[in-house]
């Protein structure tokens, strides 16, 4: 009959015993949290340890040269009044450095007069 009575849903357990099961199943969880903890630590050490055996084993690059060409200064002086047609100064100062930048100068040594939108 007790086992008829379980099999249909209905329980009799005391509250001291259903504290130890519930203290048993936070155990388990608690068990499996840390066991999982201990493999992810392993692992990382593992790869951890592989990186560095393959940072050991990789050839160090060669040493850079000792005396780098100096840079060139930069010239003195004002590029003059730049004038704008229908370009706002933001985009005017964007177009002038991708300019410098492509030509190899710096921005004080070019000059630009006027700056105009190309509909």
């Amino acid at each position: 009959m007790q086992l008829l009575a379980n099999t249909l849903g209905q329980s009799h357990l005391s509250i001291g015993d259903a504290g130890i099961v519930a203290l048993l199943g936070y155990i388990v969880v608690f068990f499996g949290l840390v066991l999982l903890l201990a493999v992810l630590v392993i692992v990382g050490k593992i790869f951890a340890a592989k990186d560095a055996k393959a940072k050991a084993n990789t050839p160090a690059p060669a040493a850079a040269p000792a005396a780098a060409e100096a840079p060139k200064p930069t010239a003195p002086g004002a590029a003059g009044s730049l004038k704008l047609y229908d370009v706002e100064p933001k985009t005017a100062a964007m177009l002038m450095a991708i300019v410098a930048d492509k030509m190899g100068k710096p921005l004080n040594e070019l000059r630009f007069i006027s700056i105009k939108e190309v509909k």
